[in-house]
């Protein structure tokens, strides 16, 4: 998906995550109750970020994060 593909949102600050952390979902279980949305999945592993198509929270692999298995 490029960037023209991806719903503007307001600029939000990246969420950084790590291998451990996958599948990586939005909203996350620490989200306040007024931000939830129905519960996506976040495909980071590809291209090492991504959107959440509901709320454009931005979610990014720290560098140096290696994925086995995904």
């Amino acid at each position: 998906m490029t960037s023209a593909d991806q719903p503007s949102h307001p600029e939000q600050p990246t969420i950084y995550v790590e291998a451990k952390d996958l599948p990586v979902y939005c909203p996350g279980p620490k989200a306040p109750l007024w931000s939830m949305h129905p519960r996506v999945y976040i495909e980071v592993v590809k291209t090492g970020r991504a959107l959440c198509p509901y709320c454009g929270a931005a979610y990014q692999l720290k560098e140096g994060e290696h994925v086995h298995g995904h």
